[in-house]
């Protein structure tokens, strides 16, 4: 299946002009809202497209290609990016050249490169890739824990000490990430006990952040506010992220509540691609949160993320040339804010 990200017009539409400016007409008012919701000036957006959604594309792309999203993604201004994983080869033959991929990639000052490792050897081979941050997964739910990684979360948790000082030996940080922090498949809600238990393990190990995973998409705002709003409490000063996937429609949501707690980042990806990959459902629903929904979402209401939208939507134009499939978002499909205030009646 093929798409294009370009918004489409048609004659009961406006249409829009070209020489407009993407930038949304509301972020030059008095107040965008920003204030009256409780936002910061700027909030960090992750990119793990190259990651967490290649993942899910059923033919492996080239590096060359791999390489060409990350150039468009630093000229977009993206300045963290998730471009790896450490997988064995025969589990993820889709991610299997993350070596040479990070042997080839621009390295420009201020960006920084990340990638997940799932267990202990996956981390020593990381180490070797001059990584700025390697992610270890540890799910807060044991069974999702064994399905996944093939082993359960107490085997994980016992082994990230050993895994903080590979990666920190390397000079790289090491970022826990905590799966299926609120909710998980098969199950429902997770208890705040199990997700506090890797949080305080990944503490104990010397990680330099961790994140809390909305993994299965069924998360709500009220859970993600209070994790994010928890763990800050029972951890002072450390860093913490949220990893949005958008099963239930509420990414953006989530994105809000987390930002509104106190989160130092969030993680989404370019087109939406990759997320659930578990249960059945409507793949245009399974993805991670699409960025560009989120880069939108943000310059809405005042808040910088240092991302320009009209050159990421080349992002996700190409991501869908490359892989043959649509954009998920909202904005690809509906356009932006601009793009409708500037928009001009036909005839």
């Amino acid at each position: 299946m093929t798409d294009t990200a370009a918004t489409t017009t048609n004659a009961a539409t406006p249409t829009t002009d070209p020489a407009a400016s993407t930038t949304d007409p509301a972020t030059t008012t008095t107040d965008s809202g920003r204030q009256s919701l409780g936002l910061p000036e700027a909030v960090r957006l992750v990119e793990v497209g190259l990651r967490d959604g290649l993942q899910a594309v059923p033919e492996p792309l080239r590096t060359e290609d791999k390489v060409e999203l990350v150039t468009l993604l630093i000229a977009a201004g993206l300045t963290e990016i998730e471009a790896v994983s450490f997988a064995h080869p025969k589990v993820l033959p889709q991610l299997a050249d993350a070596a040479e991929v990070m042997a080839t990639v621009p390295r420009p000052a201020g960006v920084r490169y990340r990638g997940l490792a799932p267990n202990l050897r996956g981390a020593q081979r990381a180490a070797e890739c001059g990584l700025d941050e390697v992610v270890v997964v540890v799910s807060a739910d044991d069974e999702v824990s064994r399905r996944n990684q093939g082993r359960g979360t107490a085997e994980l948790v016992a082994e990230l000490p050993e895994v903080a000082r590979v990666v920190q030996s390397s000079g790289a940080q090491l970022v826990v990430a905590v799966a299926c922090s609120f909710f998980a498949p098969a199950r429902g809600p997770v208890p705040r006990a199990e997700r506090e238990l890797v949080v305080d393990a990944a503490v104990d190990a010397g990680a330099d952040g961790i994140y809390l995973a909305c993994t299965s998409g069924q998360e709500h705002p009220g859970e993600v506010h209070l994790g994010v709003t928890q763990t800050l409490a029972r951890h002072p000063g450390l860093p913490v992220g949220v990893h949005l996937h958008n099963r239930n429609g509420l990414a953006p949501a989530n994105a809000l509540a987390a930002v509104q707690a106190g989160a130092s980042w969030l993680e989404g990806s370019f087109a939406g691609l990759g997320g659930d990959l578990w249960f059945p459902g409507d793949p245009t629903v399974l993805g991670n949160a699409p960025m560009e929904d989120l880069i939108h979402l943000f310059d809405s209401v005042g808040v910088r993320t240092g991302i320009d939208l009209a050159a990421y939507l080349r992002v996700v134009e190409r991501s869908v040339e490359l892989t043959g499939i649509a954009s998920t978002s909202f904005v690809t499909r509906g356009g932006s804010r601009a793009d409708l205030a500037t928009a001009r009646w036909p005839g």
